[in-house]
């Protein structure tokens, strides 16, 4: 497991990264959200040793991280670093080999890879020939070239098609299924709840929020909705809600005392038809807006 501690970084008087603490476990996607200046970036950075940091540590497998742990991982920086005039398989070969895989097997092992992203007939290409998404496929092969103890992915899916979309997908469930953590930076909020086991979301430099999916969903404020056969405006009356929106018999609304919401549902009950009555679970984007807000 990768385990990010009490980490910190200060560029002057500006805090980019205060005390920011999660954990990647093993096997496991951990998405990585904020928006932009967030510290994101910065994180991983850190976790890889790209830069300094000014308090707090990264562990590995329970001990503290060292500069060789660091050598196992795949990495893929926000600025992609591969050679634009370049041969793609001759450069991606030669990376892999810095790391301590043979040439020959790590030859085998990308011209596979990029016949899974549909490049199997462009390994001869310099990179700079090849369309801003194919450049970005070529690149998650760098990262995942020889096969990684951990990945940490700076916005993976930006700029691929839908199809680039499930074929990394695909191949970062075969990395979490040998137990590989994989940590991964996004903007594309959708993406991130229908992939990740976990989410992590920074704001200002903070965690504001950590978990699964599913317990992010139980932690926010409880929403609930009802449709009955009468106008709904006298929810906005009882105690104990706030109303989000209604429209004739359907209302949207939030609990703020437990329990409140069994006083709706009795009032309704005698006021008429009740037709539908439940809880609403949030979508990520909504829970994001309100952890961020």
């Amino acid at each position: 497991m990768l385990e990010i501690r009490e980490l910190t970084r200060r560029f002057g008087t500006t805090t980019a990264v205060d005390r920011v603490t999660f954990d990647v476990p093993a096997g496991q996607m951990t998405g990585f959200v904020g928006g932009n200046g967030a510290g994101k970036t910065t994180t991983m950075r850190m976790v890889m040793g790209v830069l300094g940091i000014d308090a707090g540590e990264v562990r590995w497998d329970g001990r503290p991280i060292t500069r060789l742990d660091r050598r196992t991982f795949g990495y893929m920086p926000e600025e992609r670093g591969l050679y634009p005039k370049q041969p793609i398989l001759d450069q991606l070969v030669y990376l892999a080999q810095l790391k301590g895989m043979p040439g020959r097997a790590a030859r085998r092992e990308a011209t596979l890879l990029l016949e899974g992203f549909g490049l199997g007939d462009r390994t001869r290409d310099h990179l700079e020939k090849l369309s801003l998404g194919n450049q970005q496929r070529v690149q998650i092969v760098a990262a995942v070239l020889p096969r990684p103890a951990a990945l940490v992915l700076d916005e993976p899916f930006s700029g691929l098609d839908p199809a680039a979309v499930d074929s990394m997908a695909d191949l970062l469930r075969d990395y979490t299924r040998d137990g590989v953590p994989v940590l991964f930076s996004s903007h594309q909020l959708d993406l991130v709840e229908r992939l990740c086991d976990r989410l992590v979301v920074l704001s200002s430099g903070r965690v504001v929020a950590a978990g699964s999916v599913g317990e992010l969903r139980e932690s926010g404020t409880p929403r609930f909705r009802l449709v009955g056969g009468a106008d709904a405006g006298w929810v906005r009356d009882l105690r104990g809600v706030d109303v989000l929106d209604v429209e004739g018999g359907d209302v949207l609304f939030e609990v703020n005392e437990p329990g409140a919401e069994q006083g709706v549902i009795a009032e309704a009950a005698r006021r008429g038809t009740v037709h539908e009555f439940g809880r609403v679970r949030p979508a990520l984007s909504d829970i994001y807006r309100e952890v961020t807000a």
